[in-house]
């Protein structure tokens, strides 16, 4: 309000708990009440991991695929259903390098955001006859963030101890601006990210082999750092 032209009734913010998916439609009723429309969603809610498998509990990862994925579709279909019927509308979903990649310490994250890289790539060939209805997929690397705060471990209750420092992510306005530039040019996929992490991306994506025997040498040395309590800046976004 003090940086722009915008009103009062130019702003409606409307608290959301994507695991509470009996909520969704009257929340989107509500915004659609409020302004009439809706022409862009960004699905931007989730957390991390930082656990190995053998470790972790079962009942974490049916958490993380209840928030990151199916939260997510669960909001995703009601604001779709009104941009069907408007034949216009930006569905932006913030997923993560690691929905293209893999890394240790981190399967039950990856597994969701692959999860939401298989689902908004298949959505978009169902929306053909609604070409002005735009799915976008933003893979940020490591960004300034509190998400590793917010990280799950290997049971529910437990929380991480040392987040470590965070100096060396991409700066949440650059990773905000690249989100919106994205956004605006309708991009299906975009990777938002440094190096090395973006260099990576292309070697998972075109030479797999390489990529897999990189990840097995860094991964290793990760893992260690994990279990003796040292914080890692790689290889693996955080």
């Amino acid at each position: 309000l003090e940086i722009s032209n915008l009103g009062d009734k130019d702003i409606l913010v409307l608290p959301l708990d994507l695991t509470q998916r009996s909520s969704h439609e009257a929340a989107t009723n509500s915004v659609l009440k409020h302004f009439g429309k809706i022409d862009v969603l960004i699905n931007n809610g989730g957390r991390s991991q930082r656990s190995l498998f053998v470790d972790t509990n079962l009942d974490v990862f049916s958490a993380i695929m209840e928030l990151n994925y199916l939260g997510t579709i669960s909001l995703t279909k009601y604001v779709l259903n009104h941009m069907i019927q408007r034949r216009k509308g930006k569905i932006v979903t913030v997923s993560s390098v690691m929905g293209i990649m893999g890394a240790p310490l981190a399967s039950g994250y990856c597994a969701s955001k692959h999860a939401l890289q298989g689902f908004f790539n298949s959505l978009r060939t169902e929306l053909t006859d609604y070409p002005e209805i735009s799915i976008i997929n933003i893979c940020p690397g490591p960004v300034q963030s509190k998400i590793i705060q917010n990280v799950f471990t290997e049971n529910l209750a437990k929380s991480l101890e040392n987040s470590g420092d965070q100096s060396h992510k991409m700066r949440t306005d650059r990773c905000v601006r690249l989100t919106l530039v994205s956004t605006a040019n309708d991009l299906k996929e975009a990777w938002v990210s440094d190096n090395p992490y973006l260099a990576v991306c292309y070697l998972w994506q075109y030479a797999p082999t390489w990529a897999w025997w990189l990840m097995n040498k860094m991964g290793k040395r990760r893992i260690q750092n994990f279990k003796s309590g040292v914080v890692s800046v790689g290889p693996a976004p955080q």
